[in-house]
């Protein structure tokens, strides 16, 4: 374990996190089993067992926008050009505001950045266990002085077991085109309707955005079920399903991918926060069996 990580304890329940490293839990284990998948030692961000996705989740496309007349552009990570994602928080150190044997506060301040996010804001990450789980509070306020656009996400990477199946409520799916960028919302079964419960080694390859998700989502498999719910603020929730893997990532969000685009009147999620003004989303981890 790295020297800067921190370890919460609760029952049988360990976390294992490092502020430095994105803010991100590095494994999550029940009675010595992994929940989440375990991070290598010199890992990266990509790696990890969960991270924060703020001040805004998923694509924006092109890694540039405008908002009330004011230009961003935004920095790309090779792999995903040309677009930026997951925002600034899982790039940058987070500090330890508050830490005790079950829990941990987290902080981060972003100044802007005239080569990045514009606007200044401060987010706050408390992860704490209980032998119910794990529960993790992520806000974000705006300190800037002119209101923003903003959004908040959990990017938890779940072990997947081989005979794994993923039951999950939604009401539509946004189908993405060439570019991975999201460009209609169709219904479940027009990508993959997991209400009913699917076996992961016989679905597709998913990485969309689910809208109107009711919670919580099942995760059965390997003679246990593990139960995922957020928010109400979190009623989108990506589902990143790559074949042949032993994770799965079942993300709770605030809003769609590339909200930032989206027609001014869709309800995408993202909010508009005036100065002072905070967004908080929660999510919980539980075992069954």
């Amino acid at each position: 374990m790295s020297p800067s990580a921190i370890r919460l304890t609760a029952g049988d329940w360990v976390c294992d996190l490092r502020p430095e490293l994105g803010g991100a839990i590095t494994s999550l284990s029940l009675a010595g089993r992994p929940v989440l998948r375990p991070t290598p030692e010199a890992a990266t961000i990509l790696e990890t067992a969960c991270f924060p996705l703020v001040p805004y989740a998923n694509r924006i496309a092109d890694a540039r926008f405008a908002f009330q007349g004011r230009a961003a552009s935004l920095p790309v990570l090779d792999p995903f050009a040309p677009h930026a994602l997951h925002g600034d928080g899982w790039l940058n150190s987070w500090g330890v505001t508050a830490e005790g044997e079950d829990h941990v506060t987290m902080r981060l301040d972003w100044a802007g950045d005239v080569e990045g996010w514009p606007w200044s804001w401060s987010a706050q990450q408390a992860v704490r266990l209980s032998e119910a789980g794990l529960h993790i509070e992520l806000t974000v306020t705006n300190t800037d002085r002119t209101a923003q656009p903003m959004g908040l996400g959990l990017h938890p990477y779940f072990m997947r077991a081989d005979d794994a199946r993923l039951r999950l409520a939604a009401t539509g799916v946004w189908l993405t085109d060439e570019r991975e960028v999201p460009h209609r919302l169709a219904t479940p079964e027009d990508l993959i309707d997991w209400s009913e419960g699917v076996a992961l080694a016989e679905a597709p390859f998913v990485d969309h955005a689910y809208a109107g998700w009711t919670g919580p989502a099942r995760l059965e498999g390997g003679g246990r079920t593990v139960l995922i719910d957020a928010s109400p603020s979190a009623g989108w929730v990506q589902v990143y399903a790559p074949r042949g893997e032993s994770f799965v990532c079942i993300e709770p969000v605030t809003h769609r991918p590339d909200a930032i685009h989206a027609p001014f009147d869709e309800a995408t999620g993202l909010v508009v926060l005036e100065p002072g003004q905070s967004l908080t989303m929660s999510m919980t981890v539980a075992v069954e069996g």
